[in-house]
């Protein structure tokens, strides 16, 4: 079966990696993924925001990207996220991997299970753990090999964005044991959840958060070295793991 790795634009950027532009149609609308080719058959990418960083963080279609990875067949995600540090372990550059989160958006779409009966009518997902604990302990035993060091069960505190927080905010979430912030999170993990999948997940922070500098800037030196790493990391660990290792959550 195959397994995905989700991100942002120039996901796929690895060399050597050949893959194929596909539309997946689903009841929620079409999904553009792309599919390994040759020796990366079992890998499919997916960039959340498009091709060409196209799509704000509160209009992606969530719900087409995830169903569009089952209708694949996928069953494991490694998903990777641009963040700001909260945490003083995760300065810009830092890598952490997540092991919860807490989410302030509204008006996303973020369960398949709406009432519709004919769609499973309702459902609730359990989320005792958010991302597998397999995925997670591969990501740390595989991380030297690229040179990588990743802050262990970071929680990640989703808002809706465009917009950036406030300090008012990040010191919200500093007190309720938030490490690092982004916009995008949240409901992929509902929602992979819902559908059997399990995810395992690379913060990359691009910042500091709003505050604890004068004013917000985004580190760019280093920065798409290190994403190329965090992703030959993703398609490692996919590949080391399979689907029997990872629990999918119980729907009540």
């Amino acid at each position: 079966m195959p397994a995905a790795v989700l991100g942002g634009t120039g996901l796929y950027n690895i060399p050597g990696l050949t893959v194929k532009e596909t539309i997946v149609k689903t009841p929620y609308g079409d999904a553009l993924v792309f599919v390994g080719q040759g020796a990366d058959d079992d890998i499919v990418f997916l960039t959340r925001h498009g091709p060409t960083h196209g799509i704000p963080p509160h209009k992606i279609n969530y719900r087409a990207n995830i169903k569009a990875l089952a209708q694949l067949g996928v069953k494991r995600i490694i998903a990777n996220y641009a963040v700001g540090g909260i945490n003083a372990a995760i300065p810009p550059l830092g890598l952490a991997q997540l092991s919860d989160f807490v989410d302030f958006t509204t008006g996303r779409e973020s369960t398949f299970y709406d009432g519709d009966p004919a769609l499973g009518g309702v459902q609730h997902a359990e989320m005792s753990q958010p991302y597998c604990p397999a995925l997670s302990d591969k990501l740390h035993e595989l991380a030297p090999d690229f040179g990588l060091s990743l802050f262990r069960d970071a929680v990640y505190a989703t808002f809706n964005g465009p917009r950036f927080e406030t300090p008012a905010e990040i010191r919200m979430m500093r007190l309720l044991g938030c490490d690092v912030v982004g916009m995008t999170g949240a409901q992929e993990v509902v929602l992979a959840r819902e559908l059997g999948m399990t995810v395992g997940a690379v913060a990359l922070s691009i910042n500091w958060a709003a505050g604890i500098q004068r004013s917000l800037e985004i580190v760019y030196d280093g920065l798409p070295a290190l994403r190329e790493k965090v992703l030959a990391l993703s398609v490692a660990v996919l590949r080391a793991t399979t689907d029997d290792d990872c629990e999918p959550a119980k729907l009540h």
